[in-house]
């Protein structure tokens, strides 16, 4: 059995105004979130990583978009209903956070297996809908980041 490396991605896609794409897990209706997704190999770049699971997860190709490495990484306890995914033992996760901005609200394919539905929400109420609270707090980083960069080039918030 192969069992998924205990590293990966979070993708935070938004709009300049700050909306925020969220899809539902297929596997836990009810469950909404980012983009996530583990390495497929030990040295696969981030990057590729975070790219390949956005057009994986909502068909968006992130070479035609600004995908940012937050530099941000975390480590959590993976959920106990999800470690049958990993070899025995590992039940810690290392999440890389990336943001990928986008123009506009932009359709969205859904990988039916692993999604059922998307809705684009402001950056508030989708760190409020959230199932996880890791993802919740990378979303209101994104309202930060931007409101800070806003602020330091006086365009205000």
């Amino acid at each position: 059995m192969s069992y998924k490396i205990p590293e990966s991605v979070l993708v935070v896609i938004h709009t300049p105004d700050l909306q925020v794409l969220l899809i539902e897990r297929a596997d836990r209706p009810g469950y909404w979130q980012s983009v996530t997704g583990s390495l497929d190999a030990s040295d696969e770049p981030l990057a590729v990583t975070a790219a390949r699971e956005v057009a994986e997860e909502t068909g968006i190709n992130a070479a035609e978009h600004q995908l940012d490495d937050w530099q941000h990484t975390i480590d959590y306890e993976i959920y106990p209903q999800w470690r049958h995914r990993y070899a025995a033992g590992v039940t810690r996760n290392t999440e890389h956070w990336f943001g990928l901005r986008v123009a506009q609200p932009v359709p969205v394919t859904l990988a039916p297996r692993e999604h059922l539905q998307y809705q684009w929400l402001s950056w508030r109420e989708a760190a409020a809908l959230c199932f996880s609270s890791s993802n919740a707090e990378a979303v209101l980083q994104l309202g930060w980041r931007v409101q800070g960069q806003r602020a330091a080039c006086g365009a205000g918030s």
